[in-house]
C-alpha cells in the first residue's frame, strides 16, 4: 500500500495490516481501493482493501541530500544485472576494493554475480583487464527514498510517483 502525506506526496509503502490500522484509527483515509476489489471482513465490518492511503495530518520529513546506500536500492539501480558480465546479480562488489582504500559509496559499489565477484576478489579492474558495463552513480529523485519502493506496477500509484520523479 502506498502511503501519502497529507499533501499527497508519497512517503513510503506499508504492509496491508499497517494500512488497515491507520484507516481504522482514523489517522489515514483511503484514496484508492484495490483494483481487484478485494474486501476484508470482520464480525461487524467490511472494509475495501486500500491501494493508496493518505495521512490526515501532515508529517514533516527531514530532507536527505543523498539516497541511503542499501543492498535493495543498489540492486534496483543496477536492474539486478552484473556490472561486469551482465548476468543476474546476487551480490554487491566494490569497484575499488575496501582493502585498497575504496569507500562504501554509490560511485564505488555495483551489483555483481557470484562468479565475477569471486574472480575479481580484491583486485582492481586494470589488473584483470575488465571494464564496467555501466558507470556507478548516485540515484536521484524522491522515489528512491521510498521504503520497499520497488515498481509494483499498480496503475493507481502512477499519478503520485510522477510527482516525485521531477
Amino acid at each position: 500500500m502506498l502511503l501519502l502525506n497529507a499533501s499527497y506526496e508519497p512517503l513510503t509503502t506499508v504492509p496491508l495490516r499497517r494500512a488497515i490500522l491507520l484507516v481504522l484509527r482514523e489517522k489515514a483515509e483511503v484514496v484508492h481501493c484495490d483494483a481487484a476489489g478485494a474486501v476484508l471482513h470482520s464480525a461487524t465490518t467490511a472494509l475495501s482493501v486500500p491501494s493508496v492511503i493518505r495521512l490526515r495530518r501532515y508529517i514533516r520529513v527531514p530532507y536527505r541530500r543523498r539516497v541511503p546506500l542499501t543492498r535493495v536500492a543498489l540492486m534496483r539501480r543496477d536492474g539486478h544485472h552484473c556490472a561486469y558480465c551482465g548476468k543476474r546479480a546476487e551480490t554487491i562488489d566494490h569497484v575499488i576494493p575496501r582493502s585498497r582504500g575504496g569507500a562504501h559509496v554509490w560511485e564505488n559499489v555495483v551489483a555483481s554475480c557470484k562468479t565475477c565477484n569471486h574472480r575479481k576478489a580484491d583486485r582492481l579492474l586494470d589488473e584483470l583487464g575488465w571494464e564496467l558495463n555501466v558507470t556507478p552513480t548516485v540515484p536521484r529523485g524522491l522515489h528512491w527514498r521510498l521504503i520497499n519502493g520497488e515498481q509494483h506496477g499498480d496503475p493507481l500509484w502512477a499519478p503520485y510517483m510522477a510527482r516525485t520523479a521531477a
